[in-house]
């Protein structure tokens, strides 16, 4: 048995709730949340997150779908002029509704992602600005992360006299605006800035606690498997090493449908992108704009039909329980898979996908796999099911949102190499 280890980094001293670097509240802690204390216990947490075209699409699926997770209700906007935007890396997301139709609307939390040139499109939107520094003049939480801090809450002078962080590429522009920590997350008064798309599942979590209660944000992060230990270093469990093989660029198919875990293939999407793979998204439904699981609308490159005319040396399936039973139904996906394994191709899920599709159609057989931990008990093998990525020759398995980044890069490294996985570990500031 081979082990793949790849350092690192996690906001985590204590299990699932991020310790937060705070500023101005050690002498009035019971302050701390008197902003969310006041509103009726009744009333969902109103929400805005903004998207552009060039926001990171991993920072604004993560930061919507955990929020979404806690109750609140998210309204995700588009800056644009039209509700789709194109975001970095060839993500397609589609808005709720347009920045204007919301600037009379209320918000407990405005929440910025990251991403060049979404920050910048942020920056420049003034309808945006206006219910931004509205928001800031209530008194109410807001919070933007990577480039947002410094090109947007900065630009517009949000975080005068305040600590707060940002990519580290952007931290001299912030610190001409803002006192600059490298905190991979910090709050100051009612602002909680973050790093990129590593930290981005902490912030998120930080959000939770910073709308709601740190009961709460326990309970949001529980079953989203963050990574636990600052600093430690994360495994890739590897059995019968294998050669992943591919002609000069891999050509990967990353199916999704209703119901898909939008945080899973996101993360897989854009990561196997940055490493410069083809992925194709192809849609198992008859529509190419899919509802993922929490909401978030996204669009995929083709229908499944047309996707299926391509070989592939890899074909990997983000989780959700929608999603997983939509391609364990889907005849044509299944026999994909199936030609996959048989032809020793390359082929992999997360989440719900090993326990719904993979088992069920005899695609583990004779394979040590793991899964969600709700779903391990239907895998005939759970022998090595604790595990947060195991590869096992052809394929490779993992358990869920919070592990979804590992698996990503578990796949980089099995066709790139470590050093290409690690190099993009760093500059999404996932490891040291």
């Amino acid at each position: 048995m081979a082990l793949l280890q790849l350092h690192h980094l996690s906001l985590h001293s204590l299990p699932f709730t991020p310790k937060l670097h705070h500023s101005r509240f050690s002498t009035r802690k019971s302050l701390r949340f008197s902003f969310s204390a006041s509103a009726s216990t009744t009333m969902a947490k109103q929400v805005l997150v903004p998207v552009a075209n060039g926001t990171e699409p991993m920072e604004a699926v993560i930061t919507i779908d955990v929020l979404r997770r806690s109750g609140a209700e998210v309204m995700v906007a588009s800056v644009e002029k039209e509700l789709r935007v194109d975001a970095c890396h060839g993500v397609k997301i589609v808005a709720d509704a347009l920045v204007g139709d919301c600037k009379d609307t209320g918000f407990d939390l405005i929440a910025l992602p990251g991403g060049m040139p979404g920050a910048t499109n942020f920056k420049d939107c003034a309808v945006l600005e206006s219910v931004v520094k509205k928001q800031a003049a209530d008194g109410r939480v807001y919070a933007a992360v990577c480039a947002s801090p410094a090109v947007a809450l900065g630009s517009w002078g949000l975080l005068k006299g305040l600590k707060a962080t940002c990519y580290p590429s952007f931290m001299e522009q912030l610190s001409s605006c803002a006192t600059a920590v490298e905190s991979i997350v910090q709050q100051d008064g009612k602002v909680v800035t973050s790093r990129g798309p590593g930290t981005t599942m902490e912030f998120s979590v930080a959000l939770v606690e910073q709308l709601y209660d740190k009961e709460k944000a326990d309970e949001v992060s529980g079953p989203l498997l963050l990574r636990l230990n600052h600093g430690d270093e994360y495994k890739v469990i590897e059995l019968n090493p294998m050669e992943w093989k591919c002609n000069n660029i891999p050509q990967i198919l990353v199916p999704i449908a209703d119901g898909s875990e939008e945080m899973e293939a996101v993360m897989i999407i854009d990561i196997l992108r940055r490493a410069k793979a083809n992925v194709v998204v192809a849609s198992v439904g008859d529509n190419l704009e899919i509802l993922a699981s929490r909401k978030v609308k996204l669009v995929a490159d083709m229908l499944l039909d047309e996707a299926a005319k391509l070989s592939y040396d890899l074909i990997v399936l983000p989780g959700g329980l929608g999603g997983a039973q939509a391609f364990a139904n889907s005849d044509k996906l299944v026999n994909m898979l199936k030609k996959q394994a048989e032809s020793n191709k390359p082929y992999g899920a997360i989440c719900a996908s090993p326990a719904l599709v993979l088992e069920p159609h005899g695609l583990l057989k004779g394979k040590k796999a793991t899964a969600f931990p709700a779903m391990c008990n239907k895998l005939s093998d759970q022998s090595f099911i604790d595990n947060r990525v195991v590869v096992d020759g052809n394929l490779i398995t993992s358990r869920g949102p919070g592990t979804s980044m590992e698996f990503a890069l578990g796949i980089v490294e099995k066709f790139f190499g470590r050093p290409k996985a690690l190099e993009l570990a760093k500059v999404m500031l996932f490891v040291h």
